[in-house]
C-alpha cells in the first residue's frame, strides 16, 4: 500500500525531517513537498494535491493543528500529526481538527507506514460520512418541499346544488375536477356511470332516424 503514497512532510527540526524522508524514500513513498513550517505546508497541500500530510505539532508561523484545520478547509487530506508527547487534550484537539493519526517522533518505519495507512482509511471513511450525511440533507430537503406542495381538501367546500361546480378561496366557482386538481394530487379518468350511460344511451337510441 505505501509505494507510490505522494507525501507532504512539514518538520521544523531538520535532523528529524531528514531521518523521516529517508524512511518515506526507504517505504517506496514519494515527498512531494517538505516543509519548515505550517504556512509552506500548506501552500504545498494546495499545489501538490498529495494523498497524505505528516505534519509536526509545533512549527513556526502555524502549528501543525491550525495546519490541519487550513488544509481540512482548502482541501481535506489524511493528515499524521508528529509530536513527542500525546495527551488527552491533544487528541481532542486533533479529532477536531480533522487528524487522522499520530506518530512518536522520532519515529521507526513501521510506525510510520502504519500511521499514514490509518489516516488514510480514516479519512475515506470521514469522507464517505460526509457524502452519506450530504445526501441526506439533500433527500430531507426534497421531503421537506414534496410536503410543503402537498394539497389537502378539508373543511366545508361550497357547492352549488344545481350545477355542482364548487366556490374557491378567491370566490370564483370552478368545475368540480379543476377544483379536486388544484386542492390535491388525484388525477381523473372520464368515464360514465351506468345510471349516466343507459340514460345517454335511451337519448341516442331515440334520437336514430327509424
Amino acid at each position: 500500500m505505501a509505494a507510490g503514497i505522494r507525501v507532504v512532510l512539514a518538520e521544523d527540526d531538520f535532523l528529524v525531517k531528514q531521518e523521516i524522508e529517508r524512511l518515506l524514500e526507504r517505504a517506496g513513498m514519494e515527498i512531494a513537498g517538505s516543509a519548515a513550517n505550517g504556512l509552506d505546508a500548506l501552500a504545498m497541500v494546495e499545489r501538490e494535491q498529495p494523498d497524505a500530510v505528516l505534519l509536526d505539532i509545533r512549527m513556526p508561523k502555524m502549528d501543525g493543528l491550525e495546519t490541519a484545520r487550513r488544509i481540512r478547509e482548502i482541501r481535506p487530506t489524511p493528515v499524521v500529526i508528529l509530536t513527542a508527547h500525546e495527551t488527552r487534550d491533544l487528541v481532542d484537539e486533533a479529532r477536531d481538527a480533522g487528524v487522522g493519526a499520530y506518530l512518536a517522533k522520532p519515529p521507526d518505519e513501521g510506525a510510520l507506514q502504519r500511521a499514514i495507512a490509518i489516516a488514510i482509511a480514516r479519512h475515506a471513511d470521514l469522507m464517505e460520512l460526509d457524502r452519506l450525511c450530504k445526501e441526506l440533507a439533500k433527500k430531507n430537503a426534497e421531503l421537506e418541499q414534496a410536503l410543503a406542495e402537498v394539497k389537502t381538501l378539508r373543511g366545508i367546500i361550497p357547492i352549488c346544488a344545481r350545477c355542482k361546480k364548487i366556490r374557491d378561496d378567491q370566490g370564483f366557482w370552478r368545475q368540480v375536477e379543476t377544483y379536486i386538481a388544484q386542492h390535491s394530487a388525484a388525477q381523473f379518468s372520464h368515464g360514465l356511470c351506468p345510471d349516466c350511460y343507459n340514460k345517454e344511451m335511451s337519448l341516442y337510441l331515440k334520437s336514430k332516424p327509424s
